[in-house]
């Protein structure tokens, strides 16, 4: 009878280990890849409940078993830059090896909307920052219309057109009522300030430090673009560096510059150097680029009040419509940048030899800036594989990962503790992960197709689930979650 009830007792035993050892999904003999241990291996990758719970060289055994031999398995790549928040939007960018897009730059005027509307229907995990430009233009009376703060935000339709809410001063009454107003949108959850400074240009000095102020206040970061661009004085892109990194001098307040190929120009090994020189001295100042020689803004925007062709370099020519590839004359720009719609615009003003210079550059993480009507939307992250890494040679495979998965969830710890748990691949992190083939990945889109989505990647997870699966979106399926700031009910402090 002891032997029977021993038999059965070890059955049991034999069963519950089993059980224990079964994961919900295994990835088999990829090559395993993490930034932040450097580990490049082939492993075995067993993942439960939304975790990476195993890395092992010994064989695991799980409900779906995938194949990833020849393949490479990585954290899937963090954008902090995606103005593109539509479902056609995250479908190329699940496509392009995403797994995090989060509005940062600018920020959604309505936090707490923004977040609702994605709950329960999102391919990628997505977030935004409070947004200054918004809280501006409701504080001088000029709010953005309420039915762009949803899903369908993109980066024209969060910008206010060019007047006298983006154009004039703000008084100490306004300063402290637009600090209000980022206060209860950081409070909803944004997870930083974004400030959009060439679009707010009658900001003054005050008012941007005013805003830093804040974000020290809330030990959060300020995402910005910043004043000017070119090498035109005053307001060249050196003085717009110098500004920012003043104010998180006298603040306290940490600074990510955004895009700086695209503001900077050919300025931009100089504006880097000053990035250094600033972290150098203790500032925690951080910058993004992304993989293309043109830019894509709104043109009726601030950006291009009087002034803006010799600040930049450029004429009307090097403005072209996304959708009809038309450029414009003066005639047709001055009809569309007086309208009261809304039109992107694509400027042409930097050139491959300084792209080719930035994103090499150790300091630089990738950001897409995406929205329909340009290629970055679609294909940053493929592109920078294919071109810098695979073509030219100036990026490694693991340097390229770190780029665009480790450097930004280090960024994003400052905002939130969940970061901790992205941009790695390792026991107890989030299973986030892409799954490509690095002789094959390669961007699609082109400014004439720019929604073309990238080939290469075979698998993408997101909290434990198939988004991709070989190759193709899986249907029906929206494991994307919120990434909220402190601020938040509930929500761990950074």
């Amino acid at each position: 009878m002891r032997r029977v009830i021993l038999s059965l007792c070890l059955l049991v035993f034999s069963t519950a280990t089993v059980a224990a050892q079964q994961y919900d999904l295994v990835l088999r003999g990829g090559r395993v890849m993490d930034p932040e241990t450097g580990l490049d291996a082939v492993r075995n990758v067993g993942i439960r409940d939304g975790k990476i719970v195993r890395i092992s060289a010994e064989a695991v055994s799980g409900r779906r078993v995938i194949d990833a031999g020849g393949l490479i398995v990585a954290p899937g790549f963090i954008d902090l830059h995606q103005h593109g928040q539509d479902m056609a939007s995250q479908r190329v960018k699940a496509l392009d090896g995403v797994t995090t897009a989060l509005e940062l730059e600018i920020g959604a005027p309505d936090v707490a909307q923004f977040l609702k509307s994605k709950e329960g229907h999102s391919l990628i995990h997505y977030g935004t920052s409070a947004s200054h430009v918004a809280a501006r233009a409701a504080v001088f009376g000029a709010p953005l219309p309420p039915e762009i703060v949803g899903a369908k935000a993109g980066a024209p339709e969060i910008l206010p057109k060019s007047g006298p809410a983006t154009d004039q001063p703000a008084t100490p009454d306004q300063i402290e009522a637009i600090q209000d107003r980022l206060r209860a949108e950081l409070d909803a959850g944004g997870l930083a300030i974004g400030m959009g400074i060439q679009y707010t240009p009658g900001a003054t000095r005050l008012e941007v430090i005013d805003m830093f102020r804040l974000a020290a206040e809330r030990r959060l970061p300020v995402y910005t673009h910043m004043r000017s661009a070119g090498r035109v004085e005053p307001g060249s892109a050196i003085e717009a560096v110098s500004e920012v990194i003043g104010a998180a001098a006298v603040t306290g307040a940490s600074l990510h510059i955004v895009h700086i190929n695209s503001t900077c120009l050919r300025d931009s090994l100089e504006c880097l150097a000053m990035v250094e020189g600033a972290r150098a001295r203790g500032l925690d100042v951080t910058t993004e680029a992304y993989p293309y020689i043109a830019g894509m803004t709104a043109v009726n925007s601030a950006l291009f009040n009087p002034g803006w062709r010799e600040k930049l370099g450029i004429d009307y020519g090097d403005l072209v419509l996304p959708d009809t590839g038309e450029h414009l004359t003066k005639e047709r720009f001055e009809e569309l940048h007086n309208s009261s719609a809304t039109r992107w615009v694509l400027v042409f003003g930097n050139t491959q030899e300084v792209v080719d210079k930035v994103i090499p550059h150790p300091l630089v993480m990738i950001a897409s800036d995406g929205a329909e009507g340009h290629p970055r939307n679609a294909g940053t992250y493929s592109r920078v594989l294919a071109q810098y890494v695979r073509e030219k040679g100036t990026v490694t495979l693991m340097d390229a990962i770190r780029k665009m998965s480790f450097m930004p969830a280090e960024m994003l710890e400052r905002s939130t503790l969940a970061a901790r748990q992205k941009g790695r691949l390792r026991e107890g992190a989030d299973a986030d992960i892409v799954v490509f083939d690095a002789v094959t990945i390669s961007d699609r889109a082109t400014f004439e197709k720019p929604m073309e989505p990238s080939v290469g990647v075979q698998y993408l997870v997101v909290g434990g689930k198939l988004v991709v699966d070989e190759g193709k979106i899986v249907p029906d399926v929206f494991p994307g979650r919120a990434i909220v700031g402190p601020g938040k009910i509930g929500s761990e402090r950074p």
